[in-house]
């Protein structure tokens, strides 16, 4: 056997005995893929895994997360720091190698994937990012930015809708450096592909502006090679087809029993036998090592040296730009100063808060070159808009991206660009939060900042009608765990809600915002948002109930506030725009807002009542809506819904 099907067979044979140690996991695309995961890693990926944040690195991202064995045991070959005994571990309690990747485990794993088409998407925002950050930063002599992103993939997620949103949008932009290698083994979990899909792979992915390559044996590692430096070379982005076998060398090769199945020992013996491997599990030649580590010395290693001298030379000449890189290398944020860049709203400003969030985006954007992003072809309604022109083949350094009608890759995108490094944002009415949900998951899982900013945040819409109406979408996002999700009262809110979004750095923001005008208010407070709730009007002398609003309702709240005080009722006004925030407060702080002996409390939020009960209690009430909304106009919607001061008072009045 020679060096190289050494190395490939040692990669097969590690997987498998991952997957048998663990009695759980997918076994075929290891034996399948490993050829091309070889070839990958040892021909074309430049990489440093001494420094494996290196930030020109090229990026890999396995989109087919169920073969998470294939990678971790292509990093463990490959120099990372993931020891034999995390191998072991596999799929095992506080283990470096969960079932499907997940970033910050593991070094080299550059995205959490598992849900189909994620990955895919994720890396069409990397390859946005290359591109923008090329154009931004590199000057001549200096290609400081100057990477690519690769991506393995299977039959399934390229069934995915979020892939092919995403597949189409890199076609248009001309995404050169995005190469995609398609696993392509007519297998998939119930049975042959053919069952599902019929389509014709090149012509559809030809029409959507890509470049196609086909690889007719996925075991023929030089036609592997070639294809991926011939895709280095073409216009636009690049699938590779390749034609494997799944559970290459199994007794059940070919069959999808080898998709999610361990092998077992008889027919991982047979494997064995059939691929010539004669060592016993866990157990690797040296060669197979230094085979790793030799192909990359020059590429990688040597690449990385090269190029931390290169930024050296770059920000004694560069300064500015050199501070940019600086801050992208540490993963820092670039200080800037917001109270001398966003000025305070005044009590006689009234607007909507989509209106002082797209202004204020605008200024953000000019004093941070690491913003970019867009909204799904609603730009002109939510004031989501990147500035610099439209990103594209022709202006690539145009921080707005028109994504589209294609939610569902705008979020899974945005994650690619904040993975990148960038202060990616994406805007959408709050209704069609829904079709981005996977997506914005996954941020929070990951634990990466990206922001989504929503509105149109309630039956407030009007006349579009219940379609368009969000109800229960505020109860779901915030039981998503990590999701930091802001509803601003006002101008000055929804400032501090960027600010915050902005300086974020382990969760991601959903800022939900009107399109009604709300006035801006006297005691809006950025401590006070930035603890997620305060006393934004305080009782006169002893408060006999609370009133806890959000958004839009803040300010029904306090006039509510002063039509009781007329009838000698005193009562507090909470604003609460972030429970996420506010439920990691102090026990003072929380008590400072909400004492205990205060029990008669009303929440106001146009919204789902869903987990209002863990702040007004079993004697408190919940102005909210638990139906659908209606078409008509907006204050009439409002008004028989209950949102409005009379039934507030009453309501507060019944109470006591």
């Amino acid at each position: 056997m020679n060096k190289k099907m050494q190395s490939i067979n040692a990669l097969r044979m590690l997987g498998v005995d991952m997957v048998n140690k663990a009695n759980s996991g997918h076994p075929g695309i290891v034996l399948g893929s490993a050829p091309m995961m070889y070839t990958l890693f040892t021909k074309h990926l430049i990489y440093n895994p001494e420094k494996p944040d290196w930030f020109n690195r090229d990026r890999f991202v396995l989109s087919a997360g169920h073969g998470s064995a294939l990678i971790y045991a292509t990093l463990h070959l490959a120099g990372y720091n993931l020891t034999m005994d995390d191998l072991k571990s596999f799929r095992q309690w506080g283990s470096k190698t969960p079932g499907h990747p997940e970033y910050g485990h593991a070094e080299g794993i550059e995205a959490t994937t598992g849900p189909l088409g994620q990955g895919i998407s994720n890396a069409v925002g990397m390859a946005i990012g290359e591109r923008y950050l090329a154009a931004q930063l590199n000057k001549e002599g200096f290609p400081v930015v100057n990477h690519h992103t690769y991506v393995l993939c299977g039959d399934g997620d390229l069934q995915e809708g979020v892939a092919m949103e995403s597949a189409s949008l890199a076609g248009h932009l001309g995404l050169d450096k995005l190469i995609v290698l398609f696993d392509s083994n007519d297998i998939q979990l119930d049975g042959p592909v053919d069952m599902a899909t019929s389509e014709k792979i090149q012509a559809k992915f030809e029409a959507m502006n890509w470049s196609y390559l086909k690889v007719d044996d996925g075991e023929m590692t030089e036609d592997i090679s070639r294809a991926l430096e011939k895709a280095k070379n073409m216009l636009g982005p690049t699938l590779i087809e390749v034609k494997t076998i799944i559970g290459h060398g199994s007794p059940q090769q070919g069959q999808s029993a080898t998709h999610g199945a361990p092998l077992g020992e008889e027919n991982t013996n047979i494997a064995r036998q059939n691929l010539g491997w004669h060592h016993p599990p866990f157990e690797i030649p040296e060669e197979v090592y230094e085979d790793f580590r030799e192909s990359n010395d020059l590429k990688g290693m040597n690449g990385y040296n090269v190029w931390v001298s290169m930024v050296d030379r770059y920000k004694n000449k560069y300064p500015i730009e050199g501070k940019i890189i600086e801050a992208l290398m540490n993963g820092e944020n670039l200080g800037i100063d917001y109270d001398c860049v966003l000025e305070d709203y005044k009590p006689k400003d009234v607007l909507a808060t989509r209106a002082s969030s797209g202004d204020m985006l605008k200024i953000l954007q000019e004093k941070n070159p690491l913003m970019i992003g867009g909204s799904a072809d609603l730009s002109s309604s939510t004031k989501v808009r990147g500035i610099g022109g439209d990103f594209g083949r022709y202006n690539p350094l145009g921080r707005n991206i028109n994504f589209g009608v294609r939610e569902h890759a705008m979020a899974a995108i945005v994650n690619g660009l904040v993975l990148h490094g960038l202060k990616g944002f994406a805007g959408g009415f709050f209704i069609f939060s829904d079709y981005m949900r996977p997506s914005m998951r996954l941020a929070a899982l990951m634990g990466i900042p990206s922001i989504f900013a929503f509105t149109h945040d309630s039956v407030a819409v009007g006349e579009d009608g219940p379609t368009h109406e969000p109800v229960e979408q505020l109860a779901g996002l915030r039981a998503m765990p990590n999701m930091d999700v802001i509803r601003p009262a006002d101008a000055n809110e929804t400032k501090a809600a960027w600010i915050l979004a902005l300086e974020s750095k382990d969760n991601p923001t959903s800022m939900l915002l009107t399109r009604q005008n709300v006035p801006t208010l006297d005691n809006a407070s950025f401590k006070g948002v930035e603890k997620g709730a305060y006393v934004i009007s305080p009782e006169k002398k002893e408060a006999k109930a609370i009133i806890i609003a959000t958004g839009s309702e803040v300010s029904l709240a306090l006039e509510a506030q002063k039509k009781l005080k007329e009838d000698k009722i005193d009562v507090r006004v909470v604003s609460m725009p972030s429970m996420f925030r506010f439920k990691k407060q102090s026990d003072k702080y929380k008590e400072s807002v909400l004492p205990k002996d205060i029990k008669k409390r009303v929440s106001v939020e146009m919204g789902s009542t869903f987990g209002w009960a863990e702040f007004t209690g079993k004697n408190g009430r919940n102005l909210g809506i638990d139906k659908y909304g209606a078409s008509a106009k907006g204050e009439e919607i409002i008004h028989n819904y209950g949102f409005n001061v009379d039934n507030l008072v009453r309501i507060v009045k019944e109470m006591l």
